[in-house]
């Protein structure tokens, strides 16, 4: 059984398409489909029920996954721990964030410490940042709402209020606050659904007694202010990101406790670096000072 082999199943198992899977690995499909046959040749068992070119794990496929995950999983740890060894002022800390507000003072901050380090970072939604944290695929994840889990580590480094943001000129920009049930017949602007933000207000709404009105639904949260100052709608806005624009007016929610939680998360059997940690100090050290 090859290294090579291993990788190529995970990828078809995740993709479950050949065609997909082969542009994802820079492969042809012929010798994908090579590899796959060779790797159940070795095992003596399919791997997949086929249909065309769309390929199902069967019994056999979903069992072998969980013990293929593992085995790379763990080569990829150790690489990563020589990587640090070897040259720990260098590297890529691997990022998956929920909530980016924060993210460049944090960045920016960590940039001092560190500044050859390189960053890759992802925005997602809740469902893909769990899967990538699950799979231990990212050092940490900036998160809202918390997740937890058996192999996660979570670590809530904010309680964040979330404000009502209207554009100056608005009936509501003379108040400082506000009770969810006046918003009813309001028109919001906000992140799609699936975003922690999003599933938060929706619920809490909903507990008060109504659905919000949603004219404009994206997935840039940095947008909503520029929507809100722009009079297409107002909007919940975590205070966290709220801006000094003048043309803004934050009214604080007075009968709900409107908060969202902010959390640091990893897997705990993924291999932290020295430079990850400190990441996770500034962090910390960040939000304490907002606090």
């Amino acid at each position: 059984m090859e290294l090579l082999q291993l990788q190529y199943f995970l990828t078809v198992a995740r993709l479950e398409h050949v065609t997909e899977a082969a542009r994802s690995l820079h492969v042809t499909q012929s010798s994908l489909s090579k590899t796959i046959q060779r790797l159940e040749d070795d095992l003596g068992v399919p791997l997949f029920d086929r249909i065309g070119r769309k390929l199902r794990l069967n019994e056999f496929g979903n069992s072998f996954l969980r013990r293929a995950e593992r085995a790379l999983f763990e080569l990829e740890q150790g690489k990563q721990e020589i990587n640090d060894l070897s040259s720990p002022e260098h590297g890529t800390l691997k990022l998956a964030v929920t909530t980016a507000s924060s993210l460049p003072n944090i960045l920016r901050e960590f940039r001092k410490k560190r500044p050859n380090l390189q960053f890759h970072v992802q925005m997602l939604n809740m469902q893909e940042m769990i899967t990538l944290l699950h799979r231990g695929e990212v050092d940490f994840c900036l998160s809202s709402p918390s997740i937890y889990g058996d192999d996660i580590n979570t670590q809530v480094v904010c309680i964040d209020p979330v404000l009502v943001a209207v554009p100056k000129g608005h009936p509501l920009a003379e108040r400082d606050s506000i009770s969810l049930l006046e918003l009813r017949d309001e028109w919001f602007v906000g992140v799609k659904k699936g975003y922690g933000a999003r599933d938060l207000v929706d619920s809490i709404c909903e507990s008060a007694g109504f659905t919000p009105k949603y004219v404009y639904e994206g997935d840039e949260p940095a947008r909503l202010s520029s929507l809100v100052e722009a009079q297409i709608g107002i909007a919940f806005i975590p205070s966290t990101a709220k801006n000094s624009n003048e043309h803004i007016h934050y009214l604080k929610v007075e009968d709900h406790d409107l908060v969202r939680e902010i959390a640091l998360l990893s897997h705990k059997s993924r291999y932290i670096s020295r430079a990850a940690l400190e990441f996770r100090d500034v962090v910390v050290e960040y939000f304490g000072e907002m606090a």
